[in-house]
């Protein structure tokens, strides 16, 4: 998933003001140093969100029949091949 540098920095700023409102969260650091690491974390992930879309078309895409994006077949694949790759880049299972 794309976003764009102003988004990623819009929902910096939104999980950061998320932290500072609850008071069982306490800081050390500087609010903007745990921003920019919030920006770092959530670039981090949509990389790799990335990389796993990336790795599952290539999958489907190696079957040896033509199997059409979006058709039923595809999205069931694609659901699939992402749970499975998802487990095992970040090892949680999503359902």
């Amino acid at each position: 998933m794309k976003l764009s540098r102003e988004k990623i920095n819009h929902l910096s700023k939104l999980i950061l003001r998320g932290f500072l409102d609850d008071d069982r969260v306490e800081f050390f650091c500087d609010e903007n140093d745990l921003r920019l690491e919030i920006v770092n974390v959530l670039r981090d992930e949509l990389q790799i969100e990335d990389e796993i879309d990336e790795t599952v078309r290539h999958i489907i895409e190696s079957y040896s029949r033509d199997i059409k994006e979006g058709s039923n077949e595809w999205d069931i694949l694609y659901h699939k091949h992402y749970n499975e790759e998802t487990k095992k880049r970040r090892g949680v299972s999503l359902g």
